[in-house]
């Protein structure tokens, strides 16, 4: 499995249990269950929560699935 498959895949199962649609970048943060110090790790990449929020952009929500979530965050993190 790649970095970006395996940081895709950490998102997707940290949002196992959120309630779609999220259609605010605070309902998405508080939908991680560490909140803000939500950390996915594969290989050296490290990749917070936080981090992954600056990647976001207002126009991408209502976010439908966790797996929406995953892949915009992977595709505009570059990995």
């Amino acid at each position: 499995m790649s970095v970006k498959e395996d940081i895709r895949a950490q998102i997707v199962g940290a949002l196992e249990h959120a309630k779609f649609p999220i259609d605010t970048p605070e309902k998405l943060l508080g939908s991680f269950p560490d909140g803000a110090q939500t950390t996915c790790k594969s290989g050296d990449v490290v990749l917070t929560a936080v981090d992954a929020g600056k990647v976001i952009k207002a126009d991408d929500f209502p976010f439908k699935s966790a797996q929406e979530v995953g892949d915009v965050i992977v595709e505009r993190a570059g990995l």
